[in-house]
């Protein structure tokens, strides 16, 4: 009785040892370059122990939160200041809490496969990484094929991306699905159009061109940049 309560005790050290190591092993990974998983097997590229998922949807909602005005100038550089932006920065800004520099990213997606660009005639890192249609064509190269049937509830998860189309059937709009549904199941949309409630049961009123849910191991290696 005495042994078996002994093998007990070590397989719980043991299997208590395990799991420790997995929760701190993503921390030690030494390529920084390539994101580490969480214990549930989940890239988490900043190695805070949560999914890029997750850290995608609270970078959202943080943007959200701050009410950036909707202004679409050009900025060298870029990025605009914090207190603009429109729905493209809510973009790049979530993937920036999850540890990713999706302006390099999409950069280096443009010089590398430019044929599938047809919108930019001239390259300019200035903007490129926040037109709508540009970012259409990055995401379907890291993102399995996902429905636009916004009825199809459950294949809807926090953190997606949607993008959607004008009245003429070109794409004008993206924002990053919420983990706040409807009373029918329907998520909520974060995104910014200059409205009042940039985190809001939108969906509905949209049309539906486009569904990804970013999957870094579909990239190559030198396609992956880290935010610095």
């Amino acid at each position: 009785m005495k042994k078996a309560y002994k093998i007990i005790i070590k397989s719980a050290i043991s299997l208590a040892l395990l799991c420790a190591i997995l929760l701190v092993s993503p921390f030690f990974d030494a390529d920084s370059s390539y994101p580490a998983f969480n214990i549930f097997g989940e890239a988490d590229m900043n190695r805070n122990g949560r999914s890029d998922a997750l850290d995608i949807l609270e970078g959202a909602r943080a943007d959200a939160k701050s009410m950036p005005t909707y202004n679409d100038q050009y900025y060298e550089g870029g990025y605009p200041p914090d207190n603009i932006g429109v729905c493209a920065d809510v973009i790049w800004r979530a993937f920036k809490n999850a540890g990713y520099d999706l302006k390099k990213m999409v950069d280096a997606d443009i010089r590398n496969r430019p044929e599938f660009y047809t919108d930019i005639n001239k390259p300019d890192p200035n903007i490129d990484f926040r037109r709508v249609v540009n970012l259409i064509v990055f995401f379907r190269t890291c993102s399995p094929a996902l429905t636009v049937d916004i009825k199809e509830t459950d294949e809807w998860l926090p953190g997606d991306i949607a993008v959607f189309a004008n009245r003429l059937g070109k794409p004008d709009h993206i924002g990053i699905i919420s983990d706040v549904r409807a009373e029918d199941g329907t998520p909520f949309l974060i995104h910014n159009s200059g409205q009042a409630e940039r985190e809001e049961n939108a969906l509905p009123e949209l049309s539906v061109i486009a569904h990804f849910r970013f999957d870094v191991t579909m990239l190559p290696r030198d396609m992956i940049f880290i935010w610095e």
